[in-house]
């Protein structure tokens, strides 16, 4: 590479499970506002860009629940209709307005109608109403690279069983192939959440879980800043290999003060994990923070649109942030052309700090390094409204770059082997960088539950190994309900609150199916019926084998 380093955004793209879960204020009204402010106008962009034959790159990851949400025909249905009822909504402010003098509310009514008439085009017919199809030709023509996930986000570490780990990792593979004809090359851990090799008070090893990653052919994990930094570089890819993490004291993170730097692990390089086969990237945090930073982070700009104030009737955002510490009810209305202006400079910024990074990084080190811009896609376009645009004008500006190459996380670990390998901690991006957001005192009692359902699979799979007709079917669809019941949506959505009713209920009713089916199981003539009706409730992974659970 001729240039000084190289750059990837790492977009994390996840949504909880909400197929047929009714509308606002939780359910699938989730689904339709991230796609039409935030995978409409990703996909827009990223083919305007491509179009215009630049360079660029970005890798992307589509979770297998949430490929199988976007892909089902009753939430595209009902994605066209949540659009026209934005455009009328939109519509109707216009005459509200003009009635009342408000001449720029009334222009604004019109600017989102006109922006929602575009994102219903663009779904309905550039991408003939399958976002999924979109994504995949872009992957295709080496645009993106997609990277896959657990299958329902389940939080890894923290499951009972190493056979849960194998069947959330093969039914996302296998959806995987399904959508985009191709096998993944990397995976996002959800919640990042990394988990060493152990063994158990009764002496047993559990691999770490980069040995379920590359026996499922992965070759790369993404990572948390602190996990890189924090970790022990314990040899070089040709030394040998390590073996598990020691007497690693289950579901605590390894204290970061007990480990003593050989040299210092950076993010700006892949390193292996524990033996030369999977590699780790880690979050680049100095351009992490020119987002999230809540000083100083681009999208408390002041004449960027402010999310939380939406209008009385219609629900449209007619207001900007305005200023830092501003009550709601003082904020001024929104200006897109004043946006637009800000986008303009922070790509600017954004575009010369990468720069900046790389030629120090390379200066200091001689070494050419990648910054993995890391974040949730979500956050661009729908908390984050002109987020967007300004991914768009960052590869435009780095495209061009003679300084940067824009590159996918795969194709840059895959021309730049890592030199080392590292043993890395536990944790994740969470609270904390533990697994505190998941397994504290308000979710302690989901996991006992968890666990035992994942013991009973493992009973009634070792009962019934070779099952078919309607045996098969039951576990077949248990070892879905078992796949949903384990999302990490559901823990996390109750200690945040966001919607800790709504995710308790759903919790609840995955169970409540997954004890039913193999109650089924007891009787003397097992009924498909039952596991029928709850496959019509979920549609996902119709190649699900509740054989992908074991050890």
């Amino acid at each position: 590479m001729s240039k000084k380093g190289a750059f990837t955004f790492v977009l994390h793209s996840h949504l909880p499970y909400a197929r047929q879960a009714g509308r606002w204020p939780h359910g699938e009204e989730w689904l339709h506002e991230a796609a039409s402010e935030t995978y409409v106008p990703l996909l827009d962009a990223l083919y305007g860009l491509h179009e215009q034959g630049l360079p660029i790159h970005l890798t992307l990851t589509l979770t297998p629940i949430l490929l199988e949400q976007l892909a089902d025909e009753d939430v595209r249905r009902n994605f066209v209709t949540y659009l026209d009822d934005r455009i009328a909504s939109a519509t109707a402010d216009i005459p509200r307005f003009e009635t009342n003098g408000d001449t720029h509310f009334a222009y604004l009514a019109s600017f989102y109608r006109d922006w929602y008439l575009g994102i219903r085009t663009s779904f309905t017919e550039r991408y003939g109403g399958n976002l999924v199809p979109a994504f995949r030709q872009l992957q295709s023509e080496g645009v993106i690279e997609i990277v896959t996930c657990a299958a329902t986000h389940g939080y890894l570490p923290l499951l009972e069983r190493d056979e849960s780990i194998n069947l959330q990792l093969t039914t996302a593979i296998q959806s995987y192939r399904r959508h985009f004809g191709r096998d993944p090359r990397s995976i996002w851990l959800p919640e990042c959440a990394y988990r060493p090799g152990y063994y158990t008070k009764q002496g047993i090893e559990r691999p770490g879980l980069e040995d379920f990653l590359a026996q499922q052919g992965i070759k790369l994990f993404f990572t948390e800043t602190h996990l890189i930094e924090g970790g022990k570089p314990v040899g070089v890819a040709a030394g040998e290999a390590i073996g598990p993490y020691g007497n690693v004291i289950r579901r605590y993170l390894v204290p970061f003060s007990d480990v003593q730097l050989d040299q210092p692990a950076s993010t700006y390089q892949p390193h292996y994990v524990t033996q030369p086969q999977v590699a780790v990237l880690g979050r680049n945090n100095r351009t992490g923070l020119q987002v999230w930073s809540a000083e100083w982070g681009y999208p408390g700009e002041f004449d960027y649109r402010e999310f939380h104030k939406k209008d009385g009737i219609s629900g449209m955002q007619y207001w900007r942030v305005t200023g830092p510490r501003v009550d709601l009810a003082d904020k001024d209305a929104y200006h897109p052309d004043w946006a637009a202006n800000k986008v303009e400079k922070h790509a600017d910024h954004y575009a010369q700090l990468v720069e900046e990074l790389l030629t120090t990084y390379q200066g200091e080190t001689g070494q050419t390094g990648i910054i993995s811009a890391i974040y949730d896609t979500e956050l661009f376009g729908h908390w984050w409204f002109e987020g967007v645009d300004w991914i768009r004008e960052v590869l435009r500006r780095l495209a061009t770059s003679e300084v940067v190459e824009l590159t996918t996380a795969s194709d840059y670990v895959e021309n730049h082997p890592p030199s080392t390998v590292l043993n890395l901690p536990e944790g994740s991006w969470g609270a904390g960088g533990t697994h505190f957001v998941w397994d504290n005192a308000d979710t302690r009692w989901m996991w006992p539950i968890i666990h035992a359902a994942e013991n009973r699979l493992h009973e009634a799979v070792e009962a019934h190994a070779t099952a078919r007709g309607a045996i098969r079917h039951i576990l077949d669809q248990a070892a879905r309900e078992l796949l949903l019941l384990q999302s990490s949506d559901w823990p996390f959505l109750v200690t945040t609150g966001q919607a800790r009713e709504y995710s308790i209920h759903r919790f609840r009713q995955h169970v409540d199916r997954f004890n039913m089916l193999l109650d089924e199981l007891d009787q003397e003539h097992p009924r498909e019926e039952l596991a029928a009706d709850f496959w019509e409730k979920d549609k996902i992974f119709p190649e699900i084998d509740y054989r992908w659970f074991q050890a």
